[in-house]
């Protein structure tokens, strides 16, 4: 592989606008399992449209409540890994750099990421139903889920369910980036979730960006990338990150 890092080492530090694209392999590496992985122990016999659709919250709002608070206390137990260091690190380094990413753990944020587009959300974040509004505060009460001290609207965790578009104004926002940068890593994704998967072929059409891909395994990327480093986020880009600081 030493060649291929050889490869990425020259197209970035050719590049201005940088763009990384992490997808749930990145979060696997801290130890969050993904969403299916989580069907296990207590919520091994529900289904997603139970406990990730907006019709199974209004069904038992009480308990995908407790679901996902079990869900977020897995999440805070958890630190982020070398890979979201590195991107971390990435951002001080170009004169553009900009992080999109389909988790909603937060490690990219607790890893010092600033410039974070989050296409599915927040777990560690709360919104009002009725509103649509973030919810910070709410009254203390014994109701699961809390109220909205505004609307009394119930509470529910600001994620995208299944079956619901992805906001408007994060969405917009990536599709921008992605058409306009030198650059995009794409890392821990297997490029069939939409519309993200479409991020790397709108960057390399509209702005003949290079692709730099890092996955342990060929995904639907590859295809499209000019670059495939075959391994985890984890293990090549602090070593990316590390010979780049040695060019700029």
């Amino acid at each position: 592989m030493k060649k291929e890092l050889e490869q990425a080492i020259t197209i970035l530090s050719n590049s201005r606008k940088v763009v990384v694209s992490t997808g749930a392999g990145v979060s696997r590496e801290s130890g969050i399992p993904t969403f299916r992985e989580t069907q296990k122990g207590l919520w091994a016999n529900f289904d997603p449209e139970e406990l990730a659709t907006l019709e199974g919250f209004l069904k038992n709002p009480a308990m995908v409540w407790n679901w996902y608070q079990d869900r977020i206390k897995q999440i805070k137990e958890v630190k982020p890994n070398p890979g979201h260091y590195a991107i971390a690190e990435m951002q001080d380094i170009f004169e553009e750099f900009y992080l999109i990413t389909q988790n909603i753990d937060n490690l990219h944020q607790k890893a010092g990421s600033k410039n974070v587009c989050e296409l599915h959300g927040n777990i560690l974040q709360f919104k009002c139903l009725e509103e649509n509004t973030i919810v910070e505060n709410w009254p203390d009460t014994d109701q699961v889920p809390p109220r909205c001290g505004n609307c009394n609207g119930m509470i529910r965790p600001n994620v995208v369910w299944f079956g619901e578009a992805l906001p408007e104004k994060e969405l917009s926002f990536a599709f921008h980036i992605a058409a306009n940068c030198d650059v995009m890593i794409v890392a821990g994704t297997s490029g069939l979730v939409q519309p993200a998967a479409s991020l790397p072929l709108i960057a390399k059409r509209s702005s003949n960006a290079s692709i730099i891909e890092v996955n342990p395994q060929k995904s639907a990327i590859t295809p499209v990338a000019d670059v495939f480093l075959q391994s985890t986020s984890g293990n090549i880009l602090p070593e990316l990150l590390e010979k780049l600081k040695h060019k700029f």
